[in-house]
């Protein structure tokens, strides 16, 4: 019988070019991620002026379509990584 508990656990492997798009990936979404709280906070600013109103509204609008990007470049990492991976251990969704 196979005991479970004293077998070695099992290693992965990962390459240096999938290694390299899970840097390049991670790195799009932490500069997407600063962006959405740039175009937020300088909204938020032009806010308290009567005559940025209108700049401020459309900061907080780029800020919403930085927030809708952020799940695009999450499915592009998973599609891209799906193309290039043979075998190895499932993703998680706490990468980034």
């Amino acid at each position: 019988m196979d005991d479970s508990t004293t077998s070695p656990p099992r290693r992965w492997h990962i390459g240096h070019g999938e290694r390299l798009l899970r840097h390049r990936y991670e790195t799009a979404s932490v500069v997407n991620d600063m962006l959405i709280a740039a175009w937020f906070i300088a909204g938020s600013i032009m806010f308290f002026q009567p005559s940025m109103f209108t700049l401020g509204t459309w900061m907080f609008l780029l800020g919403s379509i930085e927030l809708a990007i952020r799940p695009s470049i999450r499915l592009l990492r998973h599609v891209h990584l799906r193309r290039i991976q043979a075998a190895g251990p499932p993703e998680s969704d706490h990468d980034f």
